[in-house]
Protein backbone atom coordinates (compact mmCIF):
# COMPACT_ATOMS: atom_id res chain seq x y z
CA UNK A 1 0.00 0.00 0.00
CA UNK A 2 1.45 3.34 -1.07
CA UNK A 3 0.50 5.14 2.14
CA UNK A 4 2.56 2.62 4.11
CA UNK A 5 5.56 3.21 1.86
CA UNK A 6 5.27 6.99 2.23
CA UNK A 7 5.07 6.56 6.00
CA UNK A 8 8.11 4.30 6.01
CA UNK A 9 10.06 6.80 3.89
CA UNK A 10 9.17 9.74 6.14
CA UNK A 11 10.17 7.81 9.26
CA UNK A 12 13.49 6.93 7.64
CA UNK A 13 14.07 10.61 6.88
CA UNK A 14 13.36 11.46 10.52
CA UNK A 15 15.92 8.89 11.69
CA UNK A 16 18.59 10.02 9.22
CA UNK A 17 18.42 13.78 9.73
CA UNK A 18 17.22 14.39 13.28
CA UNK A 19 20.79 14.87 14.54
CA UNK A 20 21.42 17.45 11.80
CA UNK A 21 18.58 19.74 12.86
CA UNK A 22 19.89 23.09 14.07
CA UNK A 23 23.50 22.30 13.13
CA UNK A 24 26.04 24.08 10.95
CA UNK A 25 26.83 20.76 9.29
CA UNK A 26 23.19 20.17 8.32
CA UNK A 27 22.97 23.65 6.83
CA UNK A 28 26.09 23.40 4.69
CA UNK A 29 25.43 24.36 1.06
CA UNK A 30 25.83 21.52 -1.44
CA UNK A 31 24.36 22.63 -4.78
CA UNK A 32 21.50 24.41 -6.50
CA UNK A 33 18.34 22.29 -6.41
CA UNK A 34 16.13 21.61 -9.42
CA UNK A 35 13.45 23.82 -7.88
CA UNK A 36 15.81 26.81 -7.91
CA UNK A 37 16.70 26.98 -4.22
CA UNK A 38 20.04 26.20 -2.59
CA UNK A 39 20.26 22.55 -1.56
CA UNK A 40 21.64 22.01 1.93
CA UNK A 41 23.22 18.82 3.25
CA UNK A 42 20.08 18.06 5.22
CA UNK A 43 17.97 18.32 2.03
CA UNK A 44 20.20 15.97 0.04
CA UNK A 45 20.35 13.33 2.77
CA UNK A 46 16.58 13.47 3.21
CA UNK A 47 15.85 13.13 -0.52
CA UNK A 48 18.31 10.25 -0.93
CA UNK A 49 16.67 8.52 2.02
CA UNK A 50 13.27 8.75 0.33
CA UNK A 51 14.68 7.52 -2.97
CA UNK A 52 16.38 4.55 -1.31
CA UNK A 53 13.16 3.64 0.50
CA UNK A 54 11.16 3.75 -2.73
CA UNK A 55 13.71 1.58 -4.55
CA UNK A 56 13.81 -0.95 -1.71
CA UNK A 57 10.05 -1.42 -2.09
CA UNK A 58 10.47 -2.34 -5.76
CA UNK A 59 8.19 0.35 -7.15
CA UNK A 60 9.04 2.76 -9.94
CA UNK A 61 7.04 5.97 -9.80
CA UNK A 62 8.32 9.13 -11.42
CA UNK A 63 9.90 11.22 -8.67
CA UNK A 64 9.13 14.94 -8.59
CA UNK A 65 11.60 16.32 -6.06
CA UNK A 66 12.58 19.76 -4.83
CA UNK A 67 16.29 18.98 -5.14
CA UNK A 68 16.59 16.10 -7.62
CA UNK A 69 14.04 17.34 -10.14
CA UNK A 70 12.00 14.83 -12.17
CA UNK A 71 13.45 11.32 -12.11
CA UNK A 72 11.86 8.28 -13.73
CA UNK A 73 12.87 5.22 -11.69
CA UNK A 74 11.53 2.86 -14.34
CA UNK A 75 14.64 2.49 -16.51
CA UNK A 76 12.77 0.39 -19.08
CA UNK A 77 10.05 2.98 -19.54
CA UNK A 78 10.13 5.41 -22.45
CA UNK A 79 7.21 7.39 -21.09
CA UNK A 80 7.40 11.13 -20.72
CA UNK A 81 7.64 12.75 -17.29
CA UNK A 82 3.90 13.42 -17.23
CA UNK A 83 2.80 9.92 -18.29
CA UNK A 84 3.80 7.02 -16.04
CA UNK A 85 1.53 4.05 -15.32
CA UNK A 86 3.27 3.66 -11.94
CA UNK A 87 2.32 7.14 -10.83
CA UNK A 88 4.20 10.11 -9.39
CA UNK A 89 5.81 10.62 -6.01
CA UNK A 90 5.95 14.31 -5.12
CA UNK A 91 8.40 15.13 -2.37
CA UNK A 92 9.74 18.00 -0.39
CA UNK A 93 11.88 15.83 1.86
CA UNK A 94 12.59 18.82 4.11
CA UNK A 95 9.92 21.51 3.91
CA UNK A 96 10.98 24.51 5.98
CA UNK A 97 14.72 24.02 5.48
CA UNK A 98 15.57 27.42 6.99
CA UNK A 99 13.74 26.47 10.18
CA UNK A 100 15.39 23.05 10.20
CA UNK A 101 18.96 24.29 9.91
CA UNK A 102 18.41 27.05 12.48
CA UNK A 103 16.75 24.74 14.96
CA UNK A 104 13.36 26.46 14.83
CA UNK A 105 10.94 23.61 15.60
CA UNK A 106 8.69 23.87 12.57
CA UNK A 107 9.78 21.73 9.63
CA UNK A 108 8.53 18.56 8.00
CA UNK A 109 9.00 15.81 5.46
CA UNK A 110 6.24 16.13 2.86
CA UNK A 111 5.47 13.16 0.58
CA UNK A 112 2.55 12.59 -1.78
CA UNK A 113 1.59 10.07 -4.45
CA UNK A 114 -0.51 10.93 -7.52
CA UNK A 115 -1.80 8.62 -10.22
CA UNK A 116 -1.70 11.41 -12.81
CA UNK A 117 0.51 14.45 -13.35
CA UNK A 118 -1.79 16.93 -11.61
CA UNK A 119 -2.47 18.12 -8.08
CA UNK A 120 -6.06 16.87 -7.99
CA UNK A 121 -4.78 13.35 -8.71
CA UNK A 122 -2.93 13.07 -5.39
CA UNK A 123 -4.40 10.01 -3.66
CA UNK A 124 -2.01 9.40 -0.73
CA UNK A 125 -0.09 11.83 1.46
CA UNK A 126 2.14 11.88 4.52
CA UNK A 127 3.60 14.85 6.38
CA UNK A 128 5.97 14.05 9.24
CA UNK A 129 6.96 16.73 11.76
CA UNK A 130 10.76 16.52 11.82
CA UNK A 131 11.03 17.90 15.35
CA UNK A 132 8.42 15.69 17.02
CA UNK A 133 8.01 12.65 14.77
CA UNK A 134 4.24 13.23 14.62
CA UNK A 135 2.61 12.03 11.41
CA UNK A 136 -0.25 13.53 9.41
CA UNK A 137 -1.68 11.31 6.68
CA UNK A 138 -4.53 11.00 4.22
CA UNK A 139 -5.82 8.82 1.41
CA UNK A 140 -8.40 10.07 -1.06
CA UNK A 141 -11.98 9.66 0.19
CA UNK A 142 -10.76 8.08 3.44
CA UNK A 143 -10.23 11.16 5.62
CA UNK A 144 -7.21 12.77 7.28
CA UNK A 145 -5.37 11.65 10.39
CA UNK A 146 -2.93 12.87 13.03
CA UNK A 147 -1.03 9.94 14.54
CA UNK A 148 -3.87 7.68 13.28
CA UNK A 149 -6.59 9.80 14.92
CA UNK A 150 -9.06 11.43 12.54
CA UNK A 151 -8.88 15.20 12.21
CA UNK A 152 -11.18 17.85 10.75
CA UNK A 153 -10.94 21.54 9.93
CA UNK A 154 -12.48 23.99 12.36
CA UNK A 155 -16.24 23.87 11.86
CA UNK A 156 -17.18 27.52 12.34
CA UNK A 157 -20.41 28.98 10.95
CA UNK A 158 -19.52 32.18 9.09
CA UNK A 159 -22.86 32.55 7.29
CA UNK A 160 -23.97 35.42 9.54
CA UNK A 161 -20.90 37.49 8.69
CA UNK A 162 -21.48 40.19 6.09
CA UNK A 163 -18.08 41.91 5.92
CA UNK A 164 -14.42 41.54 6.84
CA UNK A 165 -15.04 43.90 9.75
CA UNK A 166 -17.38 41.27 11.24
CA UNK A 167 -14.54 38.73 11.36
CA UNK A 168 -13.12 40.49 14.41
CA UNK A 169 -15.99 39.27 16.58
CA UNK A 170 -15.27 35.65 15.61
CA UNK A 171 -11.70 35.59 17.00
CA UNK A 172 -10.48 34.39 13.59
CA UNK A 173 -6.96 32.97 13.26
CA UNK A 174 -5.44 32.99 9.78
CA UNK A 175 -2.12 31.52 8.71
CA UNK A 176 -0.23 33.07 5.85
CA UNK A 177 3.15 33.26 4.14
CA UNK A 178 4.46 36.71 3.26
CA UNK A 179 8.16 35.92 2.76
CA UNK A 180 9.44 37.76 -0.31
CA UNK A 181 5.96 38.96 -1.17
CA UNK A 182 5.72 41.47 -4.07
CA UNK A 183 4.44 44.93 -3.13
CA UNK A 184 1.26 44.60 -5.23
CA UNK A 185 0.34 41.34 -3.50
CA UNK A 186 1.20 42.79 -0.10
CA UNK A 187 -1.37 45.51 -0.78
CA UNK A 188 -3.99 42.86 -1.60
CA UNK A 189 -3.35 40.77 1.50
CA UNK A 190 -3.19 43.82 3.77
CA UNK A 191 -7.01 43.78 3.97
CA UNK A 192 -6.87 40.31 5.48
CA UNK A 193 -4.11 41.29 7.88
CA UNK A 194 -6.07 44.32 9.06
CA UNK A 195 -9.32 42.53 9.81
CA UNK A 196 -8.06 39.20 11.15
CA UNK A 197 -7.86 38.92 14.91
CA UNK A 198 -4.77 36.70 14.79
CA UNK A 199 -2.15 36.07 12.07
CA UNK A 200 0.45 33.28 12.11
CA UNK A 201 3.45 32.65 9.83
CA UNK A 202 5.46 29.53 10.69
CA UNK A 203 7.58 28.90 7.58
CA UNK A 204 6.68 25.44 6.23
CA UNK A 205 3.61 25.34 3.97
CA UNK A 206 2.92 21.59 4.15
CA UNK A 207 2.92 21.56 7.95
CA UNK A 208 0.89 24.77 8.10
CA UNK A 209 -1.76 23.15 5.90
CA UNK A 210 -1.79 20.24 8.36
CA UNK A 211 -2.34 22.69 11.23
CA UNK A 212 -5.25 24.11 9.24
CA UNK A 213 -6.57 20.57 8.67
CA UNK A 214 -6.34 19.92 12.41
CA UNK A 215 -8.56 22.93 13.18
CA UNK A 216 -5.86 25.20 14.59
CA UNK A 217 -6.54 27.88 11.93
CA UNK A 218 -9.70 29.14 10.25
CA UNK A 219 -7.83 29.64 6.98
CA UNK A 220 -4.36 29.43 5.48
CA UNK A 221 -3.40 31.77 2.66
CA UNK A 222 -0.42 31.94 0.31
CA UNK A 223 -1.02 34.28 -2.64
CA UNK A 224 2.60 35.14 -3.49
CA UNK A 225 2.55 33.01 -6.69
CA UNK A 226 5.73 31.34 -5.40
CA UNK A 227 4.67 27.96 -3.97
CA UNK A 228 5.47 24.88 -6.06
CA UNK A 229 3.37 21.70 -6.08
CA UNK A 230 6.24 19.94 -4.27
CA UNK A 231 5.73 22.36 -1.37
CA UNK A 232 2.09 21.58 -0.82
CA UNK A 233 0.92 18.42 -2.64
CA UNK A 234 0.73 16.39 0.57
CA UNK A 235 -0.81 19.25 2.55
CA UNK A 236 -3.33 19.75 -0.25
CA UNK A 237 -4.78 16.25 0.15
CA UNK A 238 -4.64 16.30 3.95
CA UNK A 239 -6.49 19.65 4.04
CA UNK A 240 -9.09 18.45 1.53
CA UNK A 241 -9.71 15.16 3.29
CA UNK A 242 -10.11 17.01 6.60
CA UNK A 243 -13.04 18.93 5.10
CA UNK A 244 -11.16 21.99 3.88
CA UNK A 245 -11.62 23.76 0.58
CA UNK A 246 -8.68 25.02 -1.50
CA UNK A 247 -9.27 27.75 -4.04
CA UNK A 248 -7.16 29.69 -6.49
CA UNK A 249 -7.49 33.50 -6.17
CA UNK A 250 -10.11 33.53 -8.97
CA UNK A 251 -12.41 31.27 -6.95
CA UNK A 252 -11.82 28.05 -8.88
CA UNK A 253 -11.05 24.85 -7.00
CA UNK A 254 -7.27 24.64 -6.81
CA UNK A 255 -5.56 22.43 -9.36
CA UNK A 256 -2.37 22.49 -11.43
CA UNK A 257 0.17 20.24 -13.04
CA UNK A 258 3.00 18.91 -10.88
CA UNK A 259 5.84 20.59 -12.77
CA UNK A 260 8.77 22.11 -10.93
CA UNK A 261 8.28 25.41 -12.76
CA UNK A 262 4.63 25.66 -11.75
CA UNK A 263 3.92 28.34 -9.13
CA UNK A 264 0.71 28.55 -7.14
CA UNK A 265 -1.37 30.95 -5.07
CA UNK A 266 -4.18 29.58 -2.94
CA UNK A 267 -6.69 30.04 -0.15
CA UNK A 268 -7.32 27.07 2.16
CA UNK A 269 -10.58 27.71 4.01
CA UNK A 270 -13.05 25.76 6.10
CA UNK A 271 -15.96 26.85 3.88
CA UNK A 272 -16.70 28.96 0.80
CA UNK A 273 -18.20 31.79 2.87
CA UNK A 274 -14.86 32.70 4.48
CA UNK A 275 -13.17 32.64 1.05
CA UNK A 276 -15.75 35.09 -0.29
CA UNK A 277 -15.17 37.36 2.73
CA UNK A 278 -11.39 37.27 2.38
CA UNK A 279 -11.71 38.13 -1.32
CA UNK A 280 -14.07 41.06 -0.65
Amino acid sequence: MMLDILTEASKNVYSEIKDLLGTIDGGSKISMGAGGDISRKIDIIAENTVLNTIKSNNISPTIVGEECGIVNLNKSSSSSSNNNDEGFLIMDAVDGTTNAIRGLPFSCCSLAFANEFKLSSVIDAVVLDLFTGDIYSASKEKGSFFNNKKIHVKNEDFNSIESLEDLKSFDVLIGTNVSGIPSNILNEISKVLLFSTHIRHFGANALELCYFARGFMDAYIDIREKIRPTDMAAGYLIANEAGGKLYSPNGQELDSDLGLKTKLSFYAVSNKKIFDLLKT
